[in-house]
């Protein structure tokens, strides 16, 4: 049997149950907006924003998986939040409860902010609805979708980038120091295709750590040794020679190793989140 989506069943209870009110409606719903619209002042922090969503809520943008839970939302959102040119706004235009008062949904209209790596600031349109449950007294997101008014593009965008043209600079925090890092196409922090190179020393190490999406990576040089797992160890390490080509799925924990200076290229769809295994190994806390 087919599901049908959260959304349009919390639609559907709160129909269903309108002749059974039990709360006072009018009251609730006014909550309810308050809600969202206070939801709506978060979007310059990554931790307030996160902070409205229930333990298991998930946020679903058009084009890329769900992602689920506070951490994980926080881990996604904190990068696109800082990127230069950003700016979401979104107001509801309609909301409604169930009869128990404790399960409903708002929906409306939303502008999203953002600029091309090279800085050419973009607009984004679009629809959402949120479903919201009350937990202990305090209404939280249990599922948001997201739904771009911009039709997909029919051609794919073209890039030609020469060796010479790669602007190499530190990697970001969540990736141990002393690596480089190179965008080739596309923004890594934003839901879209992108590529990018990382360049590493020898006996760089990238600890246990999984991704919301699927990672791609091809070895350009050097030996890029790798291995799954939650913990690391060097003797199940399998050695990938240049021009070698693996799949990280998404959510399976994974680590390793460059021996030798080593270039790897990394390509999938956006955000590029990396979640470690075991939080103390985050480089950015240590």
């Amino acid at each position: 049997m087919r599901r049908l989506p959260l959304f349009v069943i919390a639609v559907v209870a709160v129909v269903v149950a309108s002749c059974a009110r039990t709360v006072n409606v009018e009251q609730e719903k006014a909550a309810l907006m308050a809600r969202d619209a206070e939801w709506a002042t978060s979007t310059t922090s990554a931790d307030t924003f996160a902070s409205f969503v229930a333990p298991d809520g998930t946020i679903a943008v058009s084009g890329a998986p769900g992602i689920k839970g506070p951490a994980a939302i926080r881990a996604a959102f904190e990068p696109m939040m800082k990127a230069p040119g950003f700016g979401l706004t979104w107001q509801a235009t309609r909301a409604d409860i169930s009869a128990s008062g404790d399960l409903g949904y708002t929906a409306g209209n939303y502008t999203l902010k953002t600029s091309t790596p090279s800085g050419i600031p973009v607009t984004e349109n679009g629809k959402y609805q949120t479903v919201w449950k009350k937990i202990d007294g305090v209404w939280k997101v249990l599922e948001d979708s997201v739904t771009s008014d911009t039709p997909p593009a029919l051609v794919s965008k073209h890039v030609v980038m020469p060796a010479s043209a790669l602007t190499w600079m530190d990697v970001p925090p969540d990736l141990p120091p002393g690596a480089k890092l190179a965008v080739i196409s596309g923004d890594p922090s934003m839901p879209e295709p992108f590529t990018l190179r990382l360049q590493m020393p020898n006996g760089y190490r990238i600890a246990p750590h999984t991704h919301p999406t699927d990672e791609h990576v091809t070895v350009l040089s050097g030996t890029f040794a790798a291995a799954m797992g939650t913990t690391f160890d060097d003797k199940a390490l399998g050695d990938l020679a240049a021009g070698s080509y693996a799949v990280m799925s998404a959510d399976m924990p994974h680590y390793a190793v460059a021996k030798g200076t080593t270039v790897v290229q990394v390509h999938g769809m956006g955000p590029f989140v990396i979640n470690y295994v075991n939080p103390a190994d985050a480089p950015a806390k240590k």
